[in-house]
């Protein structure tokens, strides 16, 4: 039987492509220089095919973040976004794998412009950069079958995925 193409972020389903729109965290994991696995939560936008994520002005130790140097060593990175309920019929997730560029934040408007229409704080205040463009490669997707939303009356927040048929 032949193998069946990868999904990537232009193939991905629809109920997918709408959890990456609407959620506001992902988790980046990646290698660091002794080859051990590292995950950081990040903000995030879709534009143009990649995904996008800039060093921003949040607090940290240094101008050039650890992660800088590690993905310019080695660029393989996988991005998870994840919808967590304890109604486990809610569950869904989204992992993107491919190659992460480090991008001059000058030479990436669209991008900044995606983050600052997800994020009021980049449209407010324009994150200095650098960006980090992740070429998806292959994408992979997960979400529990079944799932409905919660009644009209609940207090609970929302977190169901729509079917695209």
């Amino acid at each position: 039987m032949p193998a069946s193409p990868p999904v990537t972020l232009e193939t991905l389903p629809r109920w997918a492509g709408e959890l990456l729109e609407q959620a506001r965290v992902a988790r980046l994991s990646y290698v660091d220089e002794r080859d051990r696995p590292r995950v950081l939560p990040v903000t995030f936008a879709v534009e143009g095919g990649a995904v996008w994520s800039a060093i921003d002005e949040k607090p940290k130790r240094t101008r050039h973040p650890a992660r800088l140097r590690h993905l310019s060593r080695r660029p393989g990175a996988a991005l998870l976004v994840d919808v967590y309920d304890d109604d486990w019929s809610r569950l869904a997730w989204v992992q993107l794998m491919g190659t992460v560029e480090i991008v001059d934040a000058s030479s990436a408007r669209d991008a900044l412009t995606a983050l600052a229409a997800k994020y009021t704080q980049y449209a407010e205040r324009t994150p200095p950069g650098p960006l980090l463009r992740l070429k998806v490669e292959r994408a992979l997707q997960w979400r529990a079958a079944g799932g409905s939303p919660p009644s009209a009356g609940s207090s609970r927040r929302d977190h169901s995925l729509q079917d695209p048929g």
